[in-house]
């Protein structure tokens, strides 16, 4: 869960470098840089979700999970 996260905590920061920033810097292209994080997170954001649910190498057998019921 903490790639999700961390995808969309760059959408977000990228989003605002894009859209809410007014200042120039001479060294810098502040609107560009916020593209850029943008699209970066829109790519990681699906690979994460992916990551997440397929490839974390959990399996759903039973007996895996941490709850098991009382003997009866």
């Amino acid at each position: 869960m903490m790639a999700i996260g961390a995808a969309l905590a760059v959408i977000a920061a990228g989003a605002i470098l894009k859209w809410a920033v007014t200042a120039h810097v001479s060294w810098i292209d502040v609107q560009t840089t916020g593209t850029v994080l943008f699209v970066v997170g829109l790519v990681a954001l699906p690979l994460a979700i992916v990551y997440t649910f397929y490839w974390s190498g959990r399996s759903d057998e039973p007996g895996d999970h941490a709850y098991r019921r009382p003997p009866a």
